[in-house]
């Protein structure tokens, strides 16, 4: 290894220093021999909505900036239901175009194939997923300090000390990159978390479109034993297109068969079909030296419904004030980005994915009976007004309170956590993360 660096150090003139001196960090010799070196400021990982939003918000400054998408053309494949709260047009300019429909009712299905239904002021979007994504790449690609580069993949990364600054050397599939920042922003299976050693649990999702007559004002969420760490979803599209779909841990094949013919659809019948992962959990440490994780890779994800568009695209704010101030002041350390993003996101989004997450675990503990208790207690209160009324897809810290407040709900929590002792400590290393 000695005469390795010493090789290095002759071909860069650079004092090296391996963080840390793991396999998995290391860059061939021969590979950076046989190709030129490109420089950037900040590289980012993964072409999708996460790196393209953050690619845009820092597209004003002066940074030299390269993304790296491993597909060959931006939002394919689809991996997304495409529904997004009303919050979304808040937080950027979004073209009509890309808004295919708006459901005024949430329908939740119990095990029995009894329901509530949900409405109020929320009506969320039905969303082109594909044209989100291209959304911001449209905004940036001509810009003369952007560059993208489509059909690459990023292998690794390891830390180099020049005259007293660390350097990040990424090995893609095509060549070796320095950069000051890494960003990674490539999904649920990252590369770049594995190799700082994180690793997100993820469901299994599968999804169909076809054409059908259900009611086009209505999304439907399925919940079921079967599929209990998520639920069985019927999007409407619009013009009669409807995305069907569900995720889960295990047996998925199995599960969405018995899914569809609980529907009477036949499989046969789709239009296309897409499949993906979800990530699940709490989520991710965020800061490393000259290293941060922006969506799917960081788990900024909501465990009630899978979805994470409206948490990234508030992180990303984040993290582009974070990428200015690192290098406003010439500093990339785990310390600086932690304060800069990390903190911020953990003392906003942090706090709302984490009950999400609460509620996710006490409905994995539901039985078929608990469902129908719950879905009575709501349907004979004036629960469902509050629902409709306190309900936020993406914060629901204020109807978690409201509901908790009611006399009704409270029994019903004292004997399901009485039958569940085992949940009052999930609950609490959830809290004290």
């Amino acid at each position: 290894m000695g005469f390795l660096f010493f090789l290095l150090d002759e071909i860069f003139k650079l004092n090296l220093k391996f963080l840390p001196k793991t396999s998995n960090l290391l860059i061939s010799l021969d590979f950076i021999m046989d190709r030129n070196l490109d420089t950037f400021d900040v590289c980012i990982i993964g072409g999708s909505i996460a790196g393209n939003y953050l690619c845009y918000l820092l597209s004003k400054t002066n940074l030299k900036i390269l993304v790296i998408e491993e597909h060959e053309k931006i939002g394919l494949p689809l991996q997304c239901a495409g529904i997004i709260s009303q919050k979304l047009k808040k937080i950027i300019d979004l073209p009509s175009k890309i808004i295919l429909n708006r459901v005024k009712i949430a329908k939740i299905v119990a095990p029995s194939g009894k329901f509530i239904k949900i409405s109020g002021d929320e009506r969320p979007y039905i969303i082109d997923r594909i044209a989100l994504d291209c959304l911001f790449f449209e905004k940036v690609k001509d810009n003369k300090n952007i560059q993208y580069s489509l059909g690459e993949k990023f292998k690794s990364f390891k830390y180099i000390k020049s005259n007293h600054q660390k350097f990040i050397f990424i090995e893609t599939s095509m060549r070796i990159i320095k950069s000051r920042m890494l960003i990674g922003c490539d999904g649920p299976l990252s590369s770049v978390a594995k190799t700082l050693g994180i690793h997100n649990r993820n469901l299994y999702a599968v999804q169909i479109r076809i054409k059908h007559q259900f009611n086009e004002n209505e999304a439907l969420m399925f919940f079921n034993q079967r599929w209990k760490e998520l639920f069985g979803w019927i999007v409407p599209e619009g013009n009669f297109i409807y995305r069907i779909g569900m995720a889960c841990s295990k047996n998925l094949a199995k599960n969405f068969r018995v899914f569809l013919n609980s529907l009477n659809i036949k499989k046969g019948s789709k239009i296309d079909q897409q499949g993906g992962l979800i990530p699940y959990g709490l989520m991710n440490n965020l800061a490393f030296e000259n290293v941060l994780l922006l969506g799917d890779s960081a788990c900024q994800v909501k465990a009630t419904t899978g979805g994470g568009i409206i948490m990234l695209l508030t992180a990303a704010k984040y993290a582009a004030n974070c990428v200015k101030k690192c290098f406003k002041h010439n500093k990339f350390s785990r310390s600086i980005i932690k304060k800069y993003y990390e903190t911020p996101c953990k003392s906003t989004i942090g706090k709302e994915l984490k009950i999400h997450y609460l509620i996710r675990i006490l409905l994995e503990k539901f039985t078929d009976n608990d469902f129908e208790k719950i879905l009575q207690i709501i349907k004979t209160s004036k629960i469902e007004n509050l629902i409709s009324l306190y309900g936020d897809m993406d914060f629901p810290k204020s109807l978690i309170f409201k509901l908790i407040k009611n006399p009704l709900v409270i029994p019903f929590l004292v004997k399901f956590t009485l039958k569940n002792p085992i949940i009052f400590i999930q609950l609490l290393k959830i809290l004290t993360k």
